[in-house]
């Protein structure tokens, strides 16, 4: 069944006046993603737009006949950004099929490293990328008279960060020269530094396995981190008000700028960090410890929230195809016709996927990108939902304020918020931000809840340091389980990359890897129109959206569009692969650690 996507208002307006626009490739992210529009400039509205992926790599290819325990290893390297968390992934899944799980410490590493992770990427992304589009010089360039009303505008939250008018934070954010964006760099690589006390190397870790990790438990270990995790907390104070007074800025300037970037409220989260009290990665416990993950998972439809089981989730997948450069599977044989709890598997499920590339010419009629269209079909209404990530944080906190479940001494849900508790730092006071759920899904919201995670992530690091520090004072410092590799199995690991859910798949044959699909947020933001004629997030939120922009069709630069997209934190290495023909052998180097004898 097609989802049905409510149009968006179109005031009446003069005649069409089209103007076909790409940019390809998006500046500012990684990757080949390209976005075709045509413009009406008669009544500044985009009237169509296409979302494009420009190059295929084949990690589902493969990773065939590969070693299971080398999965995390491999999968890392599909980005070189958030390597770490398929690593992650990849190890719960790999627990799932092998029958194993972490110890206590050895999740509250992982925990502390991923948290790492989301601030290092958020801010360096937030700061140094996104706000970009919203800087003193971008702002004098689209909407000269934005900037002129900046600079009366007074900031409200002057008192925490130090800048007295909107205009004196747009300058801060300057590219190369603005405070701000300076200071985002070197808590960039403190927060790096973060990481790699905990997961050895960034990005691609060197310290996490199936059955736990290899870093040494010791009292310095979680004392480094804390220190760097101090000398952090006040400028993430500083950027959660900023952030407000320049969105709420924006609404007030632009009035109907909630509609750049606006869709229909259909969110995806498959929850992170998980509770080492619970978990236990067995398939039939797993909507239990998925409820008990510091961050919720669910699937919210127009605001209300459908589910946070996992069972759910995971059976509702489907892979369509529609619009993508591949032949369908679907008279191949399943991988998997039943879960370990004895419901059906669908076809169309990334257990039974196989990936049949067709490179061929870009057509906007028919097929134009190598991304695929994961889709999440409604147990009730039958609907194939495009669901988004909200760039990740967004879909995050919706679903966690919504669950009511997280309850910790620093962050804690209320079914319609999420507290966070920060404590002091050098110069500012202990301090309770509250991110409340919005009126809107759109670029503004999206990009506001990415720096309400960052201290989402260090308030639950300051979490994870005290219990993981009390069981190494407690003598309980084991961090690996070993494991045989079953002869066959299946797994699925959930977890949420920098931008927003991921999933991966796998199923073991003779001790092999038989199919593994890993899906990442990009494919789901990212997707074409799929096989029912629904657009992809990224198409669907920019499609009849207003422009803003004050300049012409002659010097237009697409500021609202990129706003738009770049609130989804796009990032396409996960979405594309490499595709080398009929097995050719490009060149054999050396087979990845646990491999190396069964190359």
């Amino acid at each position: 069944m097609a989802t049905s996507v409510p149009s968006k208002q179109k005031a009446p307006g003069r005649p069409e006046q089209l103007v076909e626009m790409s940019w390809d490739p998006i500046t500012r992210i990684i990757g080949n993603l390209g976005i075709y529009t045509k413009i009406d400039f008669a009544n500044r509205r985009v009237a169509e737009c296409h979302s494009t992926s420009s190059l295929f790599r084949g990690y589902s290819v493969f990773m065939k006949g590969k070693d299971p325990r080398d999965a995390g290893f491999i999968t890392s390297r599909i980005c070189g950004i958030c390597g770490d968390n398929h690593t992650t992934c990849s190890v719960y899944a790999q627990n799932m099929a092998y029958g194993i799980k972490n110890p206590p410490l050895a999740e509250w590493i992982i925990n502390l490293g991923e948290a790492a992770e989301y601030m290092f990427d958020h801010t360096i992304f937030q700061d140094n990328l996104v706000f970009v589009d919203f800087c003193e010089a971008m702002v004098k360039d689209t909407n000269p008279s934005v900037l002129t009303k900046a600079k009366t505008a007074e900031a409200p939250n002057a008192a925490v960060h130090g800048y007295r008018t909107i205009a004196e934070i747009m300058a801060a954010f300057n590219p190369f020269e603005g405070e701000v964006y300076k200071e985002a760099l070197q808590v960039s690589r403190i927060t790096r530094e973060m990481f790699c006390l905990m997961e050895g190397r960034h990005v691609h870790p060197s310290t996490v396995y199936p059955g736990g990790v290899g870093t040494m438990p010791t009292p310095t270990l979680f004392t480094d981190y804390l220190s760097r995790l101090m000398r952090v907390v006040d400028f993430v104070k500083k950027s959660v008000a900023m952030n407000d007074d320049v969105f709420d800025f924006f609404y007030e300037a632009l009035p109907g700028y909630e509609e750049v970037g606006r869709r229909r409220i259909l969110l995806g989260c498959w929850g992170a960090f998980q509770d080492p009290d619970v978990v236990d990665y067995r398939y039939e416990t797993m909507d239990r410890w998925g409820k008990a993950m510091h961050v919720t998972p669910g699937v919210v439809v127009d605001g209300e929230l459908v589910t946070t089981n996992l069972v759910d989730i995971n059976l509702g997948i489907r892979i369509l195809l529609g619009s993508s450069f591949y032949d369908d599977w679907v008279n191949e044989d399943p991988f998997v016709t039943r879960d370990p709890l004895g419901n059906p598997v669908d076809m169309r499920h990334p257990w039974n996927q196989t990936t049949l590339p067709v490179p061929q010419k870009r057509d906007f009629g028919d097929k134009y990108s190598w991304v695929m269209s994961p889709r999440w079909k409604h147990p009730q209404t039958g609907e194939h939902l495009a669901l988004d990530t909200g760039g990740g944080p967004f879909a995050r906190l919706y679903t966690t304020a919504l669950a009511n479940l997280v309850d910790t001494p620093y962050v804690k849900a209320t079914g319609s918020s999420v507290r966070i508790s920060l404590p002091k730092g050098e110069k500012l006071p202990e301090t309770t931000l509250e991110w409340r759920i919005p009126q809107w899904s759109n670029a503004i919201e999206r990009d506001r809840a990415r720096v309400y995670f960052v201290a989402y992530a260090a308030a639950m690091a300051l979490h994870f340091v005290e219990q993981g520090l009390g069981l190494v004072h407690a003598g309980e410092t084991k961090i690996f389980e070993d494991f045989e590799v079953p002869d066959e199995g299946i797994g699925c690991g959930f977890h949420e990359a920098v931008r927003g859910v991921l999933s991966h798949h796998l199923v073991i044959k003779d001790k092999k890897i038989a199919n593994y699909h890993p899906y990442p947020p990009t494919p789901w933001n990212g997707s074409p129109r799929d096989i029912y004629g629904t657009p992809g997030p990224y198409e669907d939120a920019v499609q009849d959206m207003p422009i803003f922009e004050e300049n012409g069709p002659d010097d237009f630069r697409g500021i609202d569009i990129m706003r738009a997209v770049r609130s989804f934190d796009p990032c396409l290495p996960c979405g594309v692969h490499m595709y080398l023909g009929k097995g050719r052998t490009l060149q054999k180097v050396h087979s990845p650690m646990f491999g190396q004898n069964n190359a």
